[in-house]
């Protein structure tokens, strides 16, 4: 893996919502002729039906790099049913989005701008309509594909259903059987296919459900054509520190620290923050996990946290702790939307974006969800990535919490390289904080005398030593 992980930030984006590609109904013409592995001429763009909309996301390129931000992670972008976890041809563009040439400009224009390409690869499962496993409902235990998918054939009779195994009871997403070869050559291939078309890594989806050995057994052969290509993995739940170790994966998404911070705040309760934080340097004994603050799976960070004021106090802990941080397109105008377990219950967090970012005057009109704060918001995420930019030690420094009530938190975030300071008040009244050897303050608002800071009510700062 290349040193350009220590330096990227990553600005977050679920392609089908952003370019306002439909998700539901599920058409039946977006399911394509697929294959389980290419044929030399297998990956040309079929031009009926495609509709160009990955230049949306082009247009916001900019946006990215004024934002201070180096990487852009997309969610699904391969041909699927409805809301593109559901594969249906891992080497095709879904044509919802557009075409092999679409996504070779996008690639091309990032790359024009220093920004590295992250892709979403969900080889856990794949569509129901996946031709693979459409193969096997017609043809049975004796189709050429049957030895990609968990089938129980006990008592199987033509004609019967085809008693598949399923991602977390979704009828529509079937598992792939992860001990079978067949599976290993298919993910090795799409990973390396997309690599050598220009992505520099990939987020694995769900591979909390995929046995750590698989990615062992996947990952050197990608790394052999592309080894600096990273890889992260979604590990909502599980031992971080054994999966990684058994997988030989670069790095895992952080849902305890995105957990600590909004729920420390929203709740007032700063020492499940302390617990967030301390257990991030137990992680980094062996990786860099992959922090945020918002996705496209979770409510909106400015909808989780019920006072407004405290969400600059997220932003802070996020750019000052360590790890490999992802801005959610949206969260920094101040997006509001709340997910419902429900069909179509992620929509709200996963909306339309206007064809170009709109000008700091033009908010938040210009922009449906952004709360009356949007302008601060957006120039909050440029000094704060600013100062990380600066500092780019802080992608793997240990921190330690120097002072901890319920409504107050100072922690200290160090290597040989620096100091930074950072320190919190959700109280309705000030507080004098103790911070160290901290002598500059470099965002937020406090007072400094010797190693006290006062901090006003509701207020944050981020200092140096």
């Amino acid at each position: 893996m290349g040193s350009w992980v220590d330096h990227v930030m990553w600005w977050h984006v679920y392609p089908l919502g952003f370019v306002g590609a439909p998700v539901r109904p599920e058409p039946a013409t977006e399911v394509a002729a697929g294959h389980t592995a290419p044929a030399e001429d297998a990956h040309a763009p079929e031009a009926e039906g495609v509709e160009h909309r990955l230049g949306r996301i082009e247009a916001w390129l900019d946006h990215v790099v004024e934002l201070g931000l180096n990487g852009l992670a997309l969610g699904p972008v391969f041909a699927a049913t409805s809301h593109g976890y559901d594969t249906v041809d891992h080497f095709r563009i879904d044509p919802r989005l557009g075409d092999d040439a679409d996504f070779d400009r996008l690639v091309a224009a990032a790359h024009e701008r220093g920004i590295r390409v992250l892709l979403d690869g969900v080889f856990n499962h794949v569509g129901r309509a996946h031709p693979a496993f459409a193969t096997v409902e017609e043809t049975g235990p004796d189709a050429a594909t049957a030895d990609l998918f968990r089938i129980d054939w006990a008592g199987w009779r033509p004609g019967d259903p085809v008693r598949a195994e399923v991602f977390e009871g979704h009828d529509q997403l079937v598992a792939l059987d992860h001990s079978a070869p067949a599976v290993a050559d298919l993910v090795a291939e799409v990973m390396t296919y997309w690599l050598d078309r220009g992505a520099d890594g990939w987020r694995l989806d769900a591979a909390y459900a995929v046995p750590p050995a698989f990615w062992a057994e996947v990952l050197p052969r990608v790394r052999e054509a592309h080894p600096d290509a990273w890889f992260t993995g979604e590990v909502i739940h599980g031992d971080a520190l054994a999966i990684v170790a058994e997988s030989g994966l670069d790095s895992l998404t952080q849902y305890e620290l995105w957990q600590g911070i909004w729920h420390g705040l929203a709740d007032t309760n700063l020492f499940e923050t302390k617990h967030a934080i301390e257990r991030g340097n137990e992680l980094l004994e062996r990786f860099v996990p992959t922090t945020f603050v918002g996705n496209h799976d979770v409510t909106r960070i400015a909808s989780a946290i019920p006072d407004a004021q405290h969400l600059p106090h997220a932003l802070a802990l996020l750019f000052t702790l360590a790890g490999t941080p992802m801005v959610y397109a949206g969260d920094e105008y101040g997006l509001r939307a709340v997910k419902e377990e429900r069909l179509g219950g992620d929509d709200a967090v996963r909306p339309e974006f206007p064809p170009v970012p709109p000008a700091p005057d033009e908010l938040p009109a210009a922009l449906p969800g952004a709360g009356p704060d949007a302008r601060e918001l957006l120039a909050l995420h440029g000094e704060l990535i600013a100062l990380r930019r600066q500092r780019p030690w802080l992608h793997s420094a240990r921190s330690d919490v120097l002072h901890l009530t319920n409504t107050a938190l100072v922690v200290r975030t160090a290597t040989g390289s620096g100091t930074i300071v950072t320190a919190l008040n959700l109280a309705d009244e000030p507080v004098e904080l103790p911070i160290a050897d901290a002598t500059e303050l470099l965002a937020g608002t406090a007072s400094l005398a010797g190693a006290q800071a006062t901090l006003p009510a509701h207020a944050w700062a981020v200092l140096s030593a």
